[in-house]
């Protein structure tokens, strides 16, 4: 059996980069309560953040932590556009189209990345890339801690936004009952786009967190958006307190597996969690509309 002394440090590493997998989750989470579809685009969407962040910091010399500051908007209006001008237009009103939509508009932005970007895998060199923070009983990837702080942060946000704003209680109204909405006159098409952008500008600000810490790839999106699935179903479809939660249930139990079984069967821990809550629990922790 592994000592404590050697568990409790993987398990903090666990939750720091859950916190980011339930960012990308809550993303994921926002347009199936909203818009009751699978996005297949969202990794695909987040490699466009990767190399957003990537080239910012390349050309410009911008730093992936203040690149959030335009990554947020950027793919918030990326993901307006996509849902208002293609997805909604495309799919006629057809839950079955909108899949095949997402679908079809993750492989062209995939097969662009490699017709522009090549397949290499790319990184940056950040000055603070290996620096160690000392938290008493654990030393922490400085990255990692700035992630989960960050990712903790924009999540309390979102939920600011969801409880206590008009749009919020708008995107709460659409999710609960469309048509009612539409009869007091709410533009279901317009909350529409905005669940859908703000679910692309949660991975906008994922991308940001991440690239100090990850590579950037075309293919770099589907390591995350099958994580992120597991996470939604973990906690719930359309919850984000599950969403959350689950993040961090999956980042852990990554981290643990990965140190007692070896990383193969680490990455394997996770979809045996998935499977076994689809068998179980197949509405997760808290199965529902978004919350």
């Amino acid at each position: 059996m592994l000592d404590p002394v050697i568990l409790l440090p993987a398990a903090i590493n666990g939750l720091t980069m859950g916190a980011v997998y339930a960012l990308v989750a809550l993303g994921l989470t926002l347009i199936y309560g909203v818009l009751h579809i699978i996005n297949f685009a969202h990794g695909s969407l987040l490699m466009v953040g990767l190399y957003g962040a990537f080239f910012l910091y390349q050309a410009g010399g911008i730093d992936p932590y203040l690149s959030l500051v335009l990554l947020v908007p950027a793919l918030f209006g990326l993901g307006y556009i996509l849902q208002w001008g293609v997805i909604g237009r495309a799919s006629h009103g057809s839950d079955q189209n909108v899949l095949l939509v997402t679908l079809g508009v993750s492989i062209v932005i995939e097969n662009l990345a490699l017709y522009f970007f090549t397949g290499d895998t790319r990184t940056i060199e950040a000055p603070y890339a290996f620096e160690m923070v000392d938290i008493a009983v654990a030393r922490v990837p400085l990255p990692r801690l700035v992630a989960f702080g960050a990712a903790l942060a924009i999540a309390a946000l979102l939920w600011l936004l969801m409880a206590k704003t008009d749009l919020g209680r708008a995107i709460r109204a659409v999710a609960k009952e469309r048509q009612g909405a539409r009869l007091v006159g709410i533009d279901v098409d317009h909350i529409f786009a905005m669940s859908f952008g703000i679910g692309t500008a949660c991975v906008g600000a994922a991308a940001a967190l991440l690239l100090p810490m990850f590579y950037v790839s075309p293919h770099v999106g589907h390591v995350f958006v099958l994580v992120a699935f597991t996470v939604v179903v973990l906690g719930g479809m359309g919850s984000f307190i599950g969403a959350l939660l689950g993040g961090l249930i999956i980042g852990v139990t990554e981290s643990l597996g990965g140190l007692i079984f070896g990383e193969t069967f680490g990455q394997l821990a996770i979809f045996l969690i998935f499977i076994a809550i689809l068998l179980f629990r197949p509405t997760g922790f808290f199965g529902g509309r978004p919350s």
